[in-house]
């Protein structure tokens, strides 16, 4: 059986910032979906002018890391396998002025 020589490229995955970020927008949206919708007062709905703002909020949150996934489930970041080497001349030292 052959093995393939050429490179194969990896998806980032969990390194990937995009998931990182829904991570942390989805765990405050359902903190404040929960807030929003099962210890909201008559006192927290007078100070935000009758809007549940944790309820929306939360909701808005939650959508937003829906499409963070998404993107990054359509559009992942493909990591090369190998780093190029640098060509000789970068990698000689200039001369020396003096």
């Amino acid at each position: 059986m052959a093995t393939e020589s050429t490179p194969r490229a990896r998806k980032a995955g969990a390194f990937d910032i995009r998931l990182i970020i829904a991570l942390l927008t989805g765990v405050y949206g359902i903190i404040l979906t929960v807030m929003g919708a099962a210890f909201d007062t008559q006192a927290d709905r007078v100070k935000s002018a009758g809007v549940n703002i944790n309820l929306w909020a939360g909701i808005a949150l939650l959508i937003f890391t829906a499409l963070f996934v998404l993107w990054a489930r359509l559009r992942p970041i493909v990591v090369p396998s190998q780093t190029e080497q640098p060509d000789e001349d970068e990698t000689t030292e200039p001369p020396s002025a003096g």
